[in-house]
């Protein structure tokens, strides 16, 4: 039996950030809220480093609020699939087109 992944994560979402150009913020300047998140997995590996960090992803998301793609803009290379695949279950709520959102998931091991 799996054990489930034991760690505290803060999620959050920036309107801007200083390592991104400005093309690439949310299309109409303002950021769509999260409707449902799904928590990403801490893997296995990290547990065993004692790793924690900050991953930064760029969500673009459909009118209808799923996310199309995801791009990696930074973070830990253990902890991006966890945090690419969770990010990429996330529904945003809906809007007029497409956009693309900052997040920032952080994750630190217990």
């Amino acid at each position: 039996m799996r054990k489930p992944a034991i760690f505290v994560f803060a999620l959050s979402i920036a309107l801007t950030t200083p390592f991104l150009p400005a093309q690439n913020t949310a299309s109409n300047g303002a950021e769509r809220k999260v409707a449902a998140r799904v928590a990403p997995s801490y893997p296995d590996l990290a547990k065993r480093m004692h790793l924690q960090g900050v991953v930064r992803i760029e969500a673009i998301v459909r009118p209808n609020g799923t996310v199309r793609s995801t791009r990696v803009l930074g973070g830990n290379p253990v902890l991006v699939d966890a945090a690419t695949e969770a990010v990429s279950k996330w529904k945003f709520e809906p809007g007029p087109s497409e956009s693309a959102e900052l997040v920032q998931l952080t994750f630190v091991p217990q």
